[in-house]
């Protein structure tokens, strides 16, 4: 079984709980999907594969939530970066 070259469009956002948390965006443009997953320290916990119709009603539904959340205080914030997985001591590990 050929697997997917790992894209060079990926995103991380970190979990401001720590321990090595966090969540991973990549699109496979050749294949035409994006996977999400979700990580603990340095391990792949769980992934789940969106083709582009599914990825947008995510974005909707996240879009919905926020809009929600706009009149809350603000919380703690999450680091985000791209291409590249947050070294485990910005995690708060």
């Amino acid at each position: 079984m050929e697997l997917p070259a790992v894209s060079t469009v990926a995103r991380w956002a970190a979990d401001v709980r720590g321990e090595g948390r966090a969540v991973r965006v990549a699109a496979h443009v050749d294949a035409g999907f994006l996977v999400l997953s979700t990580w603990k320290a340095d391990v792949c916990v769980g992934t789940v594969r969106l083709v582009p119709r599914e990825a947008a009603e995510l974005i909707a539904g996240l879009a919905e939530c926020l809009a929600g959340l706009a009149c809350e205080p603000p919380g703690p914030t999450s680091m985000i970066s791209d291409l590249r997985r947050p070294h485990l001591d910005d995690l708060g590990r």
